[in-house]
């Protein structure tokens, strides 16, 4: 195996589960789009079943055909618009579709025909995100459509746009988008329909938004370990991020005082030093922009410590600064983030970016490596 790797702590997975599932008291959908956000969706997601997930969530329709391949008999709700060519594969991998308009509805009807197959949707309304999804005065009819066509309505779904906000404008648009939705909810009630399952809560709702948790609960980035901040700035749950990214050390040299270090040589060294090379670069998902702005942790038994990285990242390999009579040896584990080192939340702040793009960004190239 490389000596760079993602570890995932499935054991922080279950125990976030827990959290959110004795917070909220309701159903819960679990994310696991883009890899799972680069934790591995096979794994994640049975994880997150085992520890009582109800559904799972994707992004693409081959996300949902990867999951049914791998085993996996749960619902699989898509959160995208599919392009036309891709509907077929919808019905065929059984994922229950999003849809917000009646152009979509029309064709993933006419598609589930053809088939002779049924299909389970969830009305997207759109109360303020402003990406898909009706307005909130059609969804009365956008249902009874979806029954005319003799499709399932499985659910009706909204998503918030700064719930994970504090601040007292962000906090009264998400009361206002609950409202939009409830309104929503009426006029599809008042067509003598059952909306199915009420679904919208994300992370920030989950943390701060009891009135938004309705049926069901579908916090992304909250279960994988980073919670909005509170008031204080301070992480509003006690979850634990899953995702250490680890290399080692491969080679160590001496650099001399006023000599440089990788390209563009942006870094000199201020005395006598020895560098550490790490086998893993900004293809691995340590972004470039942290050149020369980041401690890892060089962990050296019995003297394991934070050390700033020196020059500019590259794609495969990136500098540390071992100090002038350092403890380090050749292949010392290095983790770039989480465990002892600081986390992808931290990270993220130093280079202006959420943890979100950081554990989406570690390359498929790293192997995950499962713990708990």
């Amino acid at each position: 195996m490389r000596a760079t790797r993602a570890v995932i702590h499935l054991d922080y997975l279950r125990d976030n589960i827990a959290l959110v599932r004795e917070k909220t008291g309701v159903s819960l959908c679990v994310p696991v789009k883009a890899d799972a956000y680069g934790h591995g969706a096979l794994r994640v997601a049975k994880t997150a079943l085992e520890a009582g997930a109800r559904c799972l969530a994707v992004a693409t329709v081959a996300e949902g055909q990867e999951l049914r391949e791998g085993g996996i008999s749960a619902p699989i709700l898509l959160l995208s618009v599919a392009a036309p060519e891709e509907i077929p594969r919808i019905i065929d991998a059984g994922l229950e579709a999003l849809a917000g308009d009646a152009e979509y509805i029309d064709t993933l009807a006419k598609a589930a025909q053809k088939a002779r197959r049924g299909l389970a949707l969830h009305l997207k309304v759109d109360t303020g995100m402003g990406r898909i999804g009706c307005g909130p005065e059609e969804a009365g009819a956008l249902a009874a459509r979806i029954a005319d066509h003799g499709l399932f309505l499985a659910g009706t779904a909204t998503h918030l746009a700064v719930s994970d906000s504090t601040a007292k404008r962000d906090t009264a648009f998400t009361a206002l988008q609950l409202e939009r939705f409830k309104t929503a909810l009426d006029g599809i009630r008042a067509r003598g329909m059952d909306p199915g399952i009420v679904h919208a809560a994300n992370s920030g709702a989950v943390t701060f938004h009891k009135g938004a948790w309705f049926d069901m609960v579908r916090p992304g980035i909250l279960l994988y370990g980073y919670a909005p901040p509170d008031g204080e700035g301070k992480p509003a749950m006690p979850v634990k991020p899953l995702m250490e990214l680890e290399s080692r050390v491969v080679f160590i040299k001496k650099v001399k005082k006023g000599e440089s270090v990788s390209y563009g040589r942006i870094w000199t060294a201020p005395e006598d030093t020895f560098v550490g090379t790490i086998a893993a670069g900004y293809a691995d998902g340590i972004p470039r922009q942290l050149s020369g702005k980041w401690n890892v942790y060089v962990d050296t038994p019995g003297h394991g410590a934070p050390r700033p990285l020196v020059g500019r990242i590259c794609m495969d390999q990136c500098m540390v600064d071992l100090g002038p009579a350092p403890a380090a040896s050749r292949w010392d584990r290095v983790v770039v983030f989480g465990g002892p080192a600081a986390d992808a939340g931290a990270l993220a702040a130093r280079i202006g970016t959420i943890p979100y793009e950081i554990c989406c960004n570690v390359n498929k190239r790293v192997p995950r490596v499962y713990a708990g």
